[in-house]
C-alpha cells in the first residue's frame, strides 16, 4: 500500500507529472514547532542541478495545508503538498508500447491494467521522494538529539565521485552508488525481536526509495568472511558501549545505544540515452530504444537526504511504539 507506520504514520500520494505530490502524516504529537522553512535545507540538498543530475528543475516549495497552527503541530493529520510545474509529458508517450528496461513501466502496466499514469514514471517516480524528505524533516525534530547523517561512499565503483560521473557522461550511460547512514546519540531499546526489528523497519522504508537494491548493517556482508572472535562487539562500560561496532548498533533487532550504521546500494538509473535492444509490445518485435527526456545519470547523488528522512521516520515511529 502507500502508507507506513503504526503510530507516526505516513501516506504518500501523487504522480511525477500530475498536478502535485505530497504526504500525509498522522500520529504526530502536538506542540512541535514546524513550518515550511524547517524543510527547506533537506529539500535543497535533494534538488537537482549538480553534475550528473537531471536538468528538470522544480521550485519544490512545500505547502502545509493542515495539522499546523500558530507554528506548532496540532496533533491532527498534517498534509504537505508540492506542485509540479516543469513537466514534459510527451517524452514518455512511448512507454505504453515499449516499457523501459529496468524501469517499473512493465510491472505498472500489468498491475494496474493500463490505467496507471505513466508520465515521468508516475507514482513510481523518484520525484515522490521529495515528500519523504518533507516528512523526515518533522521526524528529525521528534527524534532529536538523534541525528541521521548520510554520505556517498562511492559512485560507479569509484571512490572519487567526479570520476564516476565523468565515466557515465563519456559513455552516455548511468552509474549506481553506495550511500552510508549513521545515527549518533541513539536511544537503547528501539525495535522488536522479530518482524519489527530495527533492521527490518529501516529496510522496509529504504526499499521504498526507487532504485535501492541492497542494504547492510554494520559490517554487513563482510561478516561472512570474519570469525566470531572478530565480529563480536565487546562491551567496555555499563552503558553498553562497544569496542567495535560490527553489529551496526543493533542486537536482536533492538538498538544497543551505539551508533546506528548501515549502507544501501543504489542501482544505475534505468533511463539512459545509450541505445538498447528491447521488446516492442505493439509490434511484437525486438527494437532499438534510445530514451529522450531529462534523467539523472546517478540517482545516488540525491539519495542522502532521502535516506536520512526514512531513517528518522522509522526511529520516530518506534519511539512512539515504545511509549
Amino acid at each position: 500500500m502507500n502508507s507506513f507506520g503504526r503510530i507516526f504514520r505516513i501516506t504518500i500520494f501523487g504522480e511525477s507529472h500530475g498536478k502535485s505530490i505530497g504526504i500525509n502524516i498522522d500520529g504526530c504529537p502536538p506542540g512541535i514547532e514546524f513550518s515550511e522553512e524547517d524543510m527547506l535545507n533537506d529539500i535543497s540538498r535533494r534538488k537537482s542541478g549538480s553534475k550528473g543530475t537531471t536538468p528538470r528543475k522544480e521550485t519544490d516549495q512545500p505547502n502545509i495545508i493542515s495539522g499546523v497552527f500558530n507554528g506548532k503541530t496540532t496533533g491532527t493529520p498534517i498534509t504537505i503538498l508540492f506542485e509540479n510545474n516543469n513537466i514534459r509529458s510527451k517524452d514518455y508517450s512511448f512507454v505504453k508500447d515499449i516499457p523501459r528496461p529496468g524501469h517499473a513501466d512493465f510491472t505498472a502496466e500489468y498491475k494496474y491494467k493500463g490505467f496507471q499514469d505513466y508520465r515521468g514514471g508516475g507514482h513510481f517516480s523518484g520525484r515522490l521522494t521529495l515528500a519523504l524528505v518533507a516528512a523526515g524533516a518533522l521526524a528529525k525534530k521528534i527524534i532529536s538529539p538523534m541525528n541521521p547523517l548520510a554520505t556517498i561512499l562511492e559512485v560507479g565503483g569509484f571512490k572519487n565521485i567526479d570520476e564516476g560521473i565523468d565515466y557515465a557522461i563519456r559513455n552516455k550511460d548511468s552509474v549506481g552508488g553506495i550511500v552510508e547512514c549513521r545515527v549518533s546519540d541513539m536511544l537503547t531499546g528501539l525495535g522488536e525481536p522479530f518482524f519489527d526489528s530495527l533492521e527490518s523497519y529501516i529496510a522496509h522504508l529504504a526499499f521504498s526509495i526507487p532504485a535501492i537494491k541492497g542494504i547492510e548493517f554494520g559490517s554487513g556482508f563482510e561478516s561472512a568472511k570474519m570469525f566470531g572472535s572478530e565480529v563480536n562487539d565487546v562491551f567496555i562500560d555499563e552503558r553498553g558501549t562497544t569496542k567495535t561496532n560490527n553489529s551496526g548498533g543493533i542486537n536482536g533487532g533492538i538498538s544497543n545505544g551505539n551508533d546506528l550504521v548501515f549502507r544501501i546500494v543504489v542501482k544505475p538509473t534505468s533511463s539512459i540515452t545509450k541505445g538498447q535492444k528491447t521488446f516492442n509490445f505493439k509490434t511484437k518485435r525486438m527494437e532499438e530504444l534510445k530514451i529522450k527526456g531529462r534523467h539523472d545519470l546517478c540517482i545516488a547523488l540525491r539519495v542522502p537526504p532521502v535516506l536520512e528522512a526514512i531513517t528518522a521516520i522509522a526511529i520516530a515511529d518506534l519511539m512512539m511504539v515504545n511509549k
